[in-house]
């Protein structure tokens, strides 16, 4: 009785588990989702320029105002990204509101989305790309008294300390 009891406790452990794991896959991963408010040039031979001002709201907060060549972000739960842009093409026109949802690649992290090309209702290839950070190289800055132009070693004596060398005292 105790064994079959045991057995039955397992399997329901191992179920909860495949449930919360299927869960987890239906919820998603994070994304950062970074939005471009850049001309994108010679596509197709033609040019999307990049609108005034745009305002985007995700889930009710405003999270980037943007000027001409100006990138914002926010961070997403999930496939299944909206948002919400509020759009002046030229200074001085009244804003277009336009509400946007986006499949998020689920294998991507960082997603770059460029607003003019995504307004103009041009393909994925057009208005999306990964976001790849740049590496800086790192310089090394001399440490002020840790040597000198001719590659001393800036301290006291050939062994860096006063009196630690060969030379006899007295």
């Amino acid at each position: 009785m105790k064994s079959k009891r045991r057995i039955a406790f397992s399997l329901l452990l191992v179920l909860i588990l495949v449930g919360i794991a299927a869960c987890m896959m239906v919820i998603g991963r994070g994304h950062t989702v970074y939005f471009d408010n850049k001309t994108l040039e010679d596509y197709n031979g033609q040019e999307y320029k990049a609108a005034h001002k745009v305002v985007v709201t995700v889930k009710g907060e405003e999270v980037a105002k943007l000027g001409k060549r100006e990138r914002g972000m926010a961070v997403w739960i999930g496939q299944n990204f909206k948002m919400t842009l509020e759009v002046t093409q030229e200074k001085g026109d009244e804003p277009e509101v336009r509400t946007i949802s986006l499949k998020l690649p689920y294998s991507v992290d960082g997603i770059v989305v460029n607003l003019p090309a995504l307004l103009a209702g041009l393909p994925e290839d057009a208005w999306f790309s990964e976001f790849v950070p740049v590496e800086t190289e790192s310089v090394d800055e001399e440490v002020p008294g840790t040597g000198d132009e001719f590659g001393l070693d800036g301290g006291l004596g050939l062994e860096g300390d006063l009196g630690t060398g060969d030379i006899p005292v007295g």
